[in-house]
This record gives C-alpha cells, sequence and structure tokens, in this order.
C-alpha cells in the first residue's frame, strides 16, 4: 500500500439552498462574507478566511454536465441540512450572540465543549447547521 502524499487542508466546502438570493443576504449582510462568485439560479460563493464557502442550489448541481462541457464538474448535491463551521477568536463570541440575535437569528445552542471551546449554533435560511466556535474545540489533546 502507498502513502498518500500530504495535503495542505480544506479548500472549500459546500452548503445547498434553493433561494441563493436569500443565501447571498444572509452570508453577506449578517455573517459578513464577501461574495467571490455567482451563477444565477446555480450557485453563489463567499471568501471566508483562507477557504471557500460555496452554495449550490442542489437541484442543478445533480444534473450532470453536457459531454463538451468546458468544465466537467461531475454532479452533485444533498438533501436535508448540511453543516458548517467557522472559526472564531474566543473573546468574540459574546458579540456574535449578539449580533445574531440582533439580525434574528436564533442561537440554537451555545456550550463549552468537554475538552474546551465555545460553540453557538444556528441555522441559515436554508435551514443548513451553522456554527462559530473557538478553534480549541478540536484541541489536539481532545479525545475523540
Amino acid at each position: 500500500m502507498s502513502i498518500p502524499p500530504k495535503l495542505i487542508g480544506t479548500l472549500e466546502s459546500a452548503l445547498y439552498a434553493e433561494d441563493l438570493d436569500e443565501a447571498a443576504r444572509f452570508w453577506t449582510g449578517i455573517i459578513g462574507l464577501p461574495e467571490i462568485a455567482r451563477v444565477p439560479g446555480r450557485h453563489v460563493f463567499f471568501r471566508c478566511g483562507t477557504q471557500v464557502l460555496l452554495v449550490f442550489r442542489a437541484s442543478v448541481t445533480r444534473v450532470p454536465p453536457k459531454a463538451d462541457a468546458r468544465l466537467p464538474v461531475p454532479p452533485h448535491g444533498s438533501e436535508g441540512p448540511g453543516h458548517f463551521c467557522i472559526g472564531a477568536a474566543p473573546e468574540t463570541l459574546d458579540t456574535w450572540r449578539t449580533h445574531l440575535e440582533a439580525s434574528g437569528v436564533e442561537v440554537e445552542a451555545d456550550f463549552i465543549w468537554p475538552q474546551g471551546g465555545r460553540s453557538l449554533y444556528f441555522r441559515d435560511p436554508a435551514g443548513n447547521s451553522i456554527e462559530i466556535a473557538d478553534p480549541a474545540i478540536w484541541n489536539s489533546d481532545a479525545q475523540p
């Protein structure tokens, strides 16, 4: 068996939403991510630190590419709520909670993990579970 080459890290993550305009308003207006690309009716992409958040309409991305497609991206798309976690400095989490609530976003959970680090959970307009967390939740000393 061969040894896999080293990876750099996560480059992009995908969520799915039917209403891309509503998704864009949420991710730019409430969360503050800059929009970096859009194809109306198909997707909208946002910069999130060194990563990119891709928001697709699953009903469109499940369609296989045409044989002569310039970008033959394989079909994809999921049903039901996805999950996306954004890291934030621990001292900003109270401010994040206040901001979310002032923006009409219900915080579903707010707790400190046994291994340390706090997480705030809420939903985007498509129903995806979104988390803003202290990166300490993945402390290397933590047990799975």
